[in-house]
């Protein structure tokens, strides 16, 4: 009887270490977003990048193209191969002890979708949702949305999944994602590939990687906040760490954003936040000023019958001001909110306008892509006379009658409704009650009636030619 299990027992040992050996030897392993049907983008190298052993050689081929990378000491590997125009599919093949197959591989435009709530509400929660998910039948854009994930540390991979876009994919897809994906596929004819990476109720900071948020010391007293909750997806750089590292490596041709309602509390704030997070993703993607394009806030919440101050028309000041960054562009909707729903289902026009922004500033098309901006001011006879930028045909009061939404104050900085005509390229404000006005506001509330856009039909954004203090200058 010891005899056999001495023999099972000398056999368990020269099994073991054989099969401790070949648990230790890693095969080709690729991150979550190199995967079958994605998009790789046009006009640029095409990285291909993963682990395996250390010192390993990897072999990959698109194509007639085929290239050898060798992992570093800590088994990653990265090769790039040559720009190509857009087409396809492809078949992209990585080869060391395994070979891993990408199938149905496309070249286009990739988009990286981003922000909080307004970003990731999907298609299926918007106006007319039975129809547009019916007709969206489009093979050529590929969706791919990114697991939240909250997280101290930068990561190395994601997960998430490449689809063809179809009426049974594309109903959980980012519907602002989506509309503007469609747009520019319908325009430019190429493939469009949408990195979905969003997490609703979350604030600008979180996006932000943790070098930007040690430099600048607007960031201090956030940080403080969040110590001990280190896995909080609002505490700074954890969804940049956990949702936007991971997508690094990517070639892209820009990004889209739909954040600051969380903000909007620390409107002022956000004038330093968010700049300081479209710098820190240029600076970290590698690929100079790509195109960020955003969405400035939705008019929500009760109309008020007097002018008054905003956090959210401080807000939107704030996110225009990020316009002095270059290659950046912004979608108005005070248009198309809902009073009482802070996601509003109009995600269609909100693509749209994205899209033509891209189309402009990533594309450099010769399409009307903006509202009227406010250029300047000039007080003549107890009235102002206002100057805009991207008028674009003329100026016209939607819906005919009136201009509304303009507001007027004196030294003693109190507000007046005030009364507006359009005079050629120009807006002239006079109140009765202001004989000498020194200042404006247009749209200067959460939820304002306005109505002054240009011949192409986009609003104008909301602005004023003060610089008085708000109602969010002392809060961090």
């Amino acid at each position: 009887m010891r005899r056999p299990m001495q023999m099972a027992m000398m056999l368990a040992l020269i099994l073991v270490p054989v099969s401790v050996g070949r648990a230790k030897t890693a095969e080709v392993r690729l991150p979550g977003i190199l995967d079958d049907h994605m998009v790789v983008q046009r006009g640029r190298a095409v990285p291909i990048w993963g682990w395996t052993d250390p010192g390993a050689e990897v072999t990959v081929r698109m194509g007639e193209e085929e290239a050898v990378a060798k992992a570093d000491g800590d088994g990653r590997f990265v090769t790039r191969l040559s720009p190509r125009t857009a087409g396809g599919p492809y078949t992209i093949t990585v080869a060391g002890e395994n070979t891993v197959r990408l199938e149905d591989v496309l070249v286009g435009d990739v988009w990286i979708c981003s922000g909080q709530s307004n970003m990731a509400m999907h298609v299926a929660s918007v106006k007319n949702a039975k129809e547009e998910i019916a007709e969206a039948t489009y093979p050529n854009i590929r969706l791919f949305t990114v697991k939240r994930t909250s997280t101290p540390e930068p990561q190395d991979d994601c997960q998430g999944d490449w689809t063809r876009c179809s009426p049974k994919t594309v109903p959980h897809f980012s519907a602002v994602g989506y509309f503007f994906g469609r747009h520019l596929h319908e325009e430019l004819d190429v493939p469009v590939g949408l990195v979905n990476s969003s997490w609703g109720g979350t604030p600008s900071e979180a996006w932000t990687s943790p070098k930007t948020v040690e430099k600048v010391e607007t960031f201090d007293p956030i940080v403080k906040r969040f110590q001990g909750k280190l896995n909080h997806p609002h505490r700074p750089s954890n969804l940049f760490n956990g949702m936007i590292a991971p997508l690094l490596p990517m070639r892209i041709r820009g990004a889209i954003w739909y954040q600051g309602e969380t903000n909007a509390g620390r409107a002022y704030q956000y004038r330093t936040l968010f700049p300081a997070m479209i710098r820190d993703w240029r600076r970290h993607w590698k690929q100079g000023d790509f195109p960020f394009l955003f969405v400035q806030l939705a008019n929500f919440m009760k109309r008020k019958d007097q002018p008054s101050q905003s956090a959210w028309a401080e807000l939107r000041e704030a996110q225009t001001m990020a316009l002095d960054l270059p290659k950046t562009g912004q979608a108005v909707i005070i248009d198309i909110g809902e009073a009482r729903d802070i996601h509003p289902k109009n995600k269609q026009d909100v693509g749209k306008r994205l899209a033509l922004a891209a189309r402009a500033i990533a594309y450099g098309e010769d399409v009307t892509y903006s509202g009227p901006m406010y250029q300047s001011m000039k007080v003549e006879d107890g009235k102002v006379r206002l100057t805009f930028d991207h008028v674009n045909g003329g100026l016209v009061a939607r819906g005919g009658g009136p201009l509304k939404g303009f507001a007027l104050a004196g030294k003693d900085r109190k507000w007046h409704w005030a009364e507006a005509e359009i005079d050629g390229k120009t807006v002239v404000v006079s109140s009765d009650e202001v004989p000498e006005p020194v200042a404006v506001r247009y749209a200067w509330a959460d939820n304002p009636e306005c109505n002054l856009y240009n011949e192409a039909g986009l609003p104008a954004s909301p602005f004023r030619t003060d610089q008085w203090p708000g109602v969010t200058v002392n809060k961090k």
